[in-house]
């Protein structure tokens, strides 16, 4: 798995969004625009999705607590879609 660098991700940021580039707020869960996000770039040619940005690319973060579980939200959505 490729490990992206801060320059890249403010590179990606800055560009804006785009059909490859999502930015999703998800500050502390993921909400149904994400897993539609997901699917639409699984239907064309994969792509980025940024959590913790605004959709102005205002960086937001997302609360250290919630990492986890979105973590584990995430692995669920992709394990069940790829069964």
């Amino acid at each position: 798995m490729k490990v992206m660098i801060k320059e890249h991700i403010l590179e990606l940021i800055g560009s804006g969004e785009n059909l490859n580039i999502e930015f999703k707020e998800s500050r502390s869960r993921l909400n149904k625009d994400v897993f539609d996000s997901v699917c639409a770039f699984l239907n064309r040619n994969g792509g980025h999705l940024l959590l913790g940005v605004k959709d102005d690319g205002t960086i937001v973060g997302v609360d250290k607590e919630s990492v986890d579980r979105i973590k584990r939200d995430t692995y669920a959505i992709c394990k069940q879609t790829f069964k």
